[in-house]
C-alpha cells in the first residue's frame, strides 16, 4: 500500500518538473517568433496614425507599457 502511494507521488512530481521545462521551453519559443512590443513598432504606429514620433514621445510609450505589464 505505501509502495503505490510512494510511486503516485513520485510521478505526480516528476509530471510537475517535466510540465515546467516543456511550458517553459514552449514560451521562449513563442516569445522569439513573437516578440513583445518594441520602439520600432511604436514608431511605426504612431506613423500610421499621422502622428510624428519624436523620441521623447516613444521613450514615454515604452515607459507606460512597461508600468502596465508590471
Amino acid at each position: 500500500m505505501w509502495d503505490t502511494i510512494l510511486v503516485g507521488v513520485l510521478a505526480l512530481i516528476a509530471g510537475v518538473a517535466i510540465g515546467f521545462f516543456i511550458a517553459r521551453k514552449t514560451m521562449i519559443n513563442y516569445l522569439k517568433k513573437n516578440p513583445p512590443i518594441n520602439e520600432q513598432m511604436i514608431r511605426m504606429m504612431m506613423m500610421q496614425m499621422g502622428m510624428t514620433p519624436s523620441q521623447k514621445k516613444i521613450n514615454q510609450m515604452m515607459k507606460m507599457m512597461n508600468n502596465q505589464l508590471k
